[in-house]
């Protein structure tokens, strides 16, 4: 927290009016102890002087009740982020305090995790800014304001109201992909993959001869020529038809653990580092882009919240619709459990972005496969940092990953196709781990080929 900032905040501001209710302080009370004691022990003792010390403590504690601030008068609260620029947001908070009041006592609480406090003179705070840093994306609360009043002498404080919160919705980066697998079976009519079906828009597939149905324009003349034995023979090229696909993309965001091992207990957000749902929404949001550039129909579930679902679509506006759901999702309080799976368009591919530390997915996925979609399940659980750990930290860690381990075993015995979206591995880049994914199976496997 500072008194200057970079970026100039502008925007809507998030404000709140209150109105006050004040209460007699410590420090009132305990001066008219004091001089209830001198006059009593002056009267006791027959020293006149004791009793006379305490009249000019008496004046001033009558002086600061009569200078109490007005009860009616209502105090504002604001609070101005600017937009986010590089890794800082900027900020700007002040109050307007009712006449009358002589200190500002501010607690400023950035990420849920930082607290700043100070004591303002004046009636008016003025404006207070800072910058707070851009650690994770998706909806979050940036600052946090709470405040109390205080009158002439801080004789009378105010009671605290509600804090005043800001927030933001963040959005993830998006990484560029340019080739993505596409599932077994194509079975749109239009669209930039070439399936197997005879049709128009793709390569050469073969020569054949003219049947009924066959384009008279598709003649070719030069192999007619070659192969034919009579005037009736034709031969005709024929062409793939081109197909979209259907792609399904489904987040479970129950966990939102971080890199930092030591913070999954109390999961701070100013200490937790990259987060899994940080990168669940940068993988999401990326394979959305990618389907939807090259003219794919894509949907969105969120297994842990009954807001989270956009139908499959196409198109720029379809795209948006989609990023906005992927970066408003957030870990749910309370465990959602769905009574049955979310719906999969026949033939659609299915992309499942977990951390995998519960067995929902995991069944889910294996009730995907076992109904002939090709499933790929996205590990977005980050490379885990252990500073300020112990022992026993560790040891937990160790067996939580082992039960993680077998989880993701358990869906690769089942036919469902990996990808660790965390580039944790420098060996096996993560677009060289796509690339592979888009490769035709191997004759004989359980995931088929593409018909």
């Amino acid at each position: 927290m500072s008194g200057s900032a970079p970026a100039e905040p502008s925007g809507p501001a998030v404000t709140a009016a209150a109105t006050p209710s004040w209460a007699d302080s410590a420090g009132l009370a305990a001066g008219a102890i004091a001089a209830l004691v001198l006059v009593s022990a002056g009267l006791l003792l027959s020293q006149i002087d004791l009793a006379l010390l305490a009249m000019p403590l008496l004046v001033s504690l009558v002086w600061a009740r009569d200078r109490r601030p007005d009860p009616t008068e209502a105090a504002r609260a604001h609070i101005t982020l600017a937009t986010p620029e590089g890794e800082q947001i900027a900020y700007r908070l002040g109050i307007d305090a009712p006449p009358g009041v002589e200190g500002i006592v501010l607690r400023c609480t950035l990420l849920a995790g930082q607290e700043h406090e100070l004591v303002v003179a004046g009636p008016s705070s003025g404006e207070v800014t800072g910058q707070v840093p851009v650690l994770h994306s998706g909806p979050q609360e940036l600052v946090r304001l709470d405040y109390r009043l205080l009158g002439a002498d801080a004789a009378a404080v105010s009671f605290p109201p509600d804090p005043l919160i800001a927030g933001r919705v963040l959005s993830p980066p998006h990484a560029p992909i340019h080739r993505l697998p596409l599932p077994h079976r194509l079975q749109g009519l239009i669209g930039t993959h070439e399936s197997a079906r005879i049709g128009d828009g793709g390569d050469l597939r073969d020569i054949h001869q003219f049947t009924a149905g066959d384009r008279l324009r598709r003649i070719d003349w030069k192999a007619t020529a070659r192969r034919g034995r009579t005037a009736a023979d034709l031969y005709v090229r024929r062409t793939a038809a081109l197909a979209d696909t259907t792609v399904l993309i489904v987040m479970h965001s129950r966990d939102d653990v971080g890199e930092q091992v030591a913070q999954w207990s109390r999961n701070i957000a100013a200490e937790k580092g990259l987060s899994a749902l940080d990168v669940a929404r940068e993988a999401a949001g990326s394979i959305a882009a990618g389907y939807i550039r090259a003219g794919d129909r894509v949907g969105f579930q969120d297994l842990s919240s009954r807001r989270g679902m956009v139908p499959h679509g196409g198109g720029a506006r379809h795209l948006w619709r989609l990023l906005r759901a992927i970066e408003m999702t957030e870990p749910a309080a309370v465990a959602f459990r769905r009574r049955r799976p979310p719906i999969v368009p026949p033939g659609a591919l299915v992309y499942l972005l977990s951390s995998f530390l519960d067995d929902e997915g995991v069944q889910l996925a294996l009730r995907w496969r076992g109904a002939g979609h090709r499933v790929i399940a996205v590990d977005v659980l980050p490379a885990p940092q252990f500073a300020q750990t112990n022992r026993y930290d560790r040891i937990a860690h160790r067996i939580v990953l082992m039960a993680q381990r077998d989880r993701i075993r358990t869906l690769q015995a089942g036919g469902v196709e990996l990808l660790r979206w965390p580039q944790d591995d420098a060996r096996v880049p993560r677009l060289a781990r796509i690339e592979q994914l888009t490769r035709p199976p191997r004759s004989g496997s359980r995931a088929g080929g593409r018909r």
